[in-house]
């Protein structure tokens, strides 16, 4: 018998269902086979195709005419006519001298269509899906794309969302897909609740975590969503927590979310054991690696003892120690804390261990999940890179820089095996999350005399902090109420020359009518650079131009009229015109704080020096700093308490200094007194006084804030007690009154507010040592600067 009898009863392969083609399994079934012997044919018939032409067919199968072929080949032939992703159903069979490719094309999406969907838009959605305009439709894809659709609706708080896709039949094999959306209501969080916590109130813990419970400005807020990754995230947030506060031993024994659907909120419950609390006993350092000096390395270890453990304490440690050995060539050395607790004493004691690490090398680093952020944007922040030896420490500390980019919700890195045995490859894993911000905020004074601060002011703000995916900083904001307007743009590289220096620069013009008596418009640009020098001290450099124009309006066109009521200094300043300064600014800022936007320990301090005199008009030297130091008091009851000093002082360098170049008191020095409204002053024109400001000031002041009772935690209200005491003094002015240190000092409560428009404060101070001549101002809200 003949090669080509032995397929005389055909050879088929059943049509495979579009789903096994796309998990990659292929089922060939070949009837009436007698044997296995090879066969040919003459010619190869195409059938059922619309658009895809024959040759191309004929060319995945590669079988031709007149060459022998076998039932392997047959099945082959089949798995890429499926793998192409073009056809629904693939059948081949042989007919006399003819082989049967019969092929069902998939039908070619026109358009997707999104119908019922308000709260994400089409374009947003469209991204997501799989199914696109030109390419293959699949019911699978179509599965797929409905759960990617109901996905985006719960990472939004609509876990009720419900998502129906179908198809509208075209000419031509062509599809309409349409998917129907019913978004439902927003599915809340109606509790979080803790059990097994003794240490730390449900409030406090409920303000560490990033999940809040819904209030009346969760609209705005947007931070009631369940999230399954949050609350994982949650977790470990807890356990950072706890580590750092001494209870070496906590455990997250559970967290869940239960839904109720009638309601369609969770409750969520986290249950714990906390453990005991500990301190640090004995630390010491050891090493294996021959010519590292130990006793050396003391200096650089964070933890002390007595002092209360906290996990933070110790990671410092490892990376000091580590960067200092390896700065010492020993790139492999590894350091490892041992840790061994008295159970009797609660005392942990500590030895940093050093040892030859495994020498491994890093192959590649790769990066997924950044759909916006740039590449090069997350690799900088690693300190190793493709080549360089394997160091867990330096990938933590990459780590941690990259979730302090705040461009992210999560950020994990793992590694997987080279393609050498001391190869490792860096895996970088990340989930991006909005870095836009639009924020409106007002405030209200009830200031005075020359001042042009008081009544109502607005201020609104778009920031971008992850500019085009490249990381960049960008803000545009304006801003003033009846007598003043405020426009400011500022722009920031991180990475300027692709090194870690920063630079920038802000432009501003800035409007001041004061009592109707005149104007002031100053406009203005700096150029700044900042340079890391440790994690928590840094350094920046600046060069500042502005240009102030003074006018009189009203009836004081003439600044001398009597009308005016304006003291000569200040009438003289106005009379100079335009004043130009020219100068150059350098300055140390020292930051430890726990978290910014909540501080609870840490000290912020800045020490600045400005020297004017590059030309222009103004030619002095001046020194300011400014100092805060926060302390938790109670964690039961989340009080914390801040202390802040403060100093400044002016010198001209070429004569004397004019009115406006002085210090003038404010709400960040001393609070209950007006903007200007204590220090020197001169006897007006007219009758009267004018604050002048002074040469020197001292501010110190102290302050508890606590969570506002009755409320929830997620809405973000705190209150406040606090004593300011501050002096203003000396001056350059003939004229001046009440130059010499007087001190001053007010009480207060204050409230602020963690709003959706930003920090917000209004606090209400009473002075209770002043002099006759100051300006009191009792009462003020506006938008809240700590630092």
């Amino acid at each position: 018998m003949k090669a080509s009898s032995s397929f005389k009863n055909a050879v088929s392969a059943v049509a495979l269902s579009a789903g096994l083609a796309m998990t990659g399994t292929v089922a060939v079934q070949l009837a009436a086979m007698e044997a296995a012997e090879a066969a040919t044919v003459s010619r190869i018939e195409v059938r059922g195709n619309r658009r895809v032409e024959d040759e191309t067919i004929r060319n995945y199968i590669d079988i031709r005419p007149g060459r022998s072929f076998s039932n392997d080949d047959v099945n082959e032939a089949v798995k890429r006519l499926f793998a192409t992703g073009l056809f629904a159903d693939v059948s081949i069979s042989q007919s006399g001298g003819a082989l049967i490719v019969t092929v069902d094309e998939y039908s070619i999406v026109n358009q997707v269509i999104f119908q019922g969907n308000k709260k994400i838009k089409d374009a947003n959605l469209a991204r997501a899906v799989q199914l696109q305009p030109r390419k293959s439709f699949s019911n699978q894809s179509l599965q797929a794309d409905e759960e990617t659709i109901r996905e985006a609706y719960r990472r939004i708080g609509r876990d009720d969302a419900t998502v129906t896709g179908r198809t509208q039949a075209l000419d031509d094999g062509r599809v309409n897909v349409i998917f129907e959306v019913q978004e439902g209501g927003r599915t809340k969080i109606a509790a979080i609740n803790f059990v097994g916590n003794e240490a730390f109130g449900n409030g406090r813990l409920r303000d560490v975590i990033s999940t809040k419970q819904s209030n009346f400005l969760s609209f705005l807020m947007r931070d009631d969503i369940y999230d399954d990754n949050r609350l994982r995230a949650d977790e470990e947030t807890l356990r950072r927590f706890y580590y750092n506060r001494g209870y070496a031993d906590f455990r997250v024994i559970s967290a869940t979310a239960d839904l109720d659907e009638v309601e369609n909120a969770y409750t969520v419950t986290f249950t714990v054991d906390e453990g005991e609390r500990y301190r640090f006993g004995n630390i010491g350092v050891e090493s294996t690696v021959t010519g590292i000096d130990t006793d050396a390395l003391n200096a650089e270890i964070k933890t002390r003892q007595g002092n209360v453990y906290s996990a933070k304490n110790v990671e410092d440690s490892i990376i000091a120690l580590t960067e200092n050995v390896a700065g010492k060539g020993y790139a492999f050395a590894q350091v490892t804390p041992r840790g061994n607790r008295n159970f009797e004493t609660r005392e942990i004691d500590v030895v940093y261990s050093i040892d030859e690490g495994p020498r491994a090398y890093i192959q590649r680093i790769e990066i997924r999940g950044n759909q916006r952020t740039r590449d090069y944007v997350i690799r900088r922040e690693f300190d190793l890179s493709e080549g360089d030896a394997f160091n867990q420490v330096l990938v933590q500390r990459a780590k941690r820089r990259l979730e302090g980019l705040n461009f992210f919700q999560t950020v994990n890195i793992s590694t997987v095996p080279g393609s050498q045995p001391d190869q490792v490859i860096l895996v970088v894993d990340v989930v991006e999350k909005s870095t836009g911000e639009f924020s409106i905020g007002a405030g209200y004074s009830t200031a005075s005399g020359d001042s042009s601060s008081g009544g109502f002011s607005v201020e609104g703000s778009v920031t971008e902090r992850n500019f085009l995916g490249r990381g960049q900083f960008v803000r545009i904001a304006a801003g003033g109420g009846k007598d003043s307007r405020d426009y400011s743009f500022s722009f920031t590289e991180p990475y300027f020359l692709g090194r870690r220096i920063s630079a920038g620069f802000d432009v501003y013009r800035r409007t001041r009518k004061f009592d109707d008596k005149y104007d002031r418009d100053t406009t203005g640009a700096t150029i700044r650079f900042g340079l890391p020098i440790t994690e928590a001290l840094s350094s920046q450099l600046a060069y500042n131009f502005s240009q102030e124009e003074y006018t009189g309006v009203g009836d004081c066109v003439d600044p001398y009229d009597v009308d005016c009521h304006l003291a000569p200094a200040i009438q003289d300043a106005i009379n100079d015109g335009k004043w130009i300064k020219s100068s150059v600014s350098g300055s140390l800022v020292y930051n430890t704080i726990d978290d910014m936007k909540n501080p609870h320990s840490g000290l912020y301090a800045n020490l600045t020096l400005e020297v004017a005199g590059l030309g222009g008009d103004a030619k002095f030297v001046k020194a300011t700093a400014r100092g805060t130091y926060y302390q938790t008091l109670s964690e039961e009851l989340d009080l914390v308490g801040l202390f802040t000093v403060g100093g400044g002082h002016i010198q001209a360098l070429d004569g004397d200094l004019r009115v406006f170049d002085h210090f003038s008191s404010s709400d960040r020095i001393i609070r209950g007194f007006d903007y200007n409204g204590i220090g020197p002053y001169e006897p007006a024109s007219g009758g009267g006084i004018d604050h002048i400001g002074g040469k020197t000031y001292f501010n110190a002041s102290a302050e508890a804030q606590f969570p506002f009772p009755v409320l929830p935690e997620s809405f973000g209200l705190r209150g406040a007690v606090f004593a300011d005491a501050a002096t203003l003094y000396g001056s350059d002015i003939a004229g001046a009154i009440g130059t010499d240190l007087q001190w001053r000092a007010s009480v207060g409560a204050g409230l602020i507010w963690a709003s959706p428009f930003g920090p917000l404060r209004v606090d209400y101070a009473y002075p209770i040592l002043k002099e006759d001549t100051d300006d009191v101002q009792n009462f003020n809200f506006g938008i809240s600067t700590r630092f």
